[in-house]
């Protein structure tokens, strides 16, 4: 399958699963949280606070995962697992703030703007996606994997 045609997919189930679980270390202690991300061509974003517990722990161990499940009939499965980094340039906050890349209100929780102290704007770049479904898997199929062009 080609690059495109495997991004649209992962696109498509991240917009109809709408809620992803995020997984975070705190020591030697998994962390999941449900959050609410936005895909951007390769990259998954996620607002949070910039002083919230996934920000505390992505500051010590950068490496994350996502997952989205879409319930029955389909039962689809994406997980994104690579690196998170909260972006601290105002230009770059703003642009994803202006271009409504996330489906929702951010001014919700950041009154301010992208320019609030606490609004958190998290990049993370995959480094390896698996996209598959329950009846796949029951037929033996494969789960489709992503990683990127070295």
């Amino acid at each position: 399958m080609a690059d495109s045609a495997f991004w649209e997919k992962v696109h498509q189930t991240a917009a109809k699963a709408t809620w992803a679980y995020l997984a975070t270390a705190d020591g030697d202690q998994p962390k999941v949280r449900v959050v609410h991300p936005a895909f951007e061509g390769e990259r998954a974003w996620v607002a949070t606070g910039r002083n919230s517990p996934k920000a505390r722990h992505i500051g010590k161990n950068a490496k994350v995962e996502l997952f989205y499940q879409i319930m029955p009939p389909e039962m689809i499965h994406l997980t994104v697992t690579g690196k998170a980094q909260f972006v601290e340039d105002l230009n770059e906050k703003k642009r994803i703030w202006d271009g409504k890349i996330f489906d929702y209100d951010l001014a919700q929780f950041w009154p301010d703007g992208a320019a609030s102290k606490d609004f958190g704007l998290m990049l993370i770049t995959p480094a390896r996606i698996e996209l598959t479904s329950l009846p796949d898997l029951s037929v033996g199929k494969k789960p489709e994997v992503w990683r990127p062009a070295k």
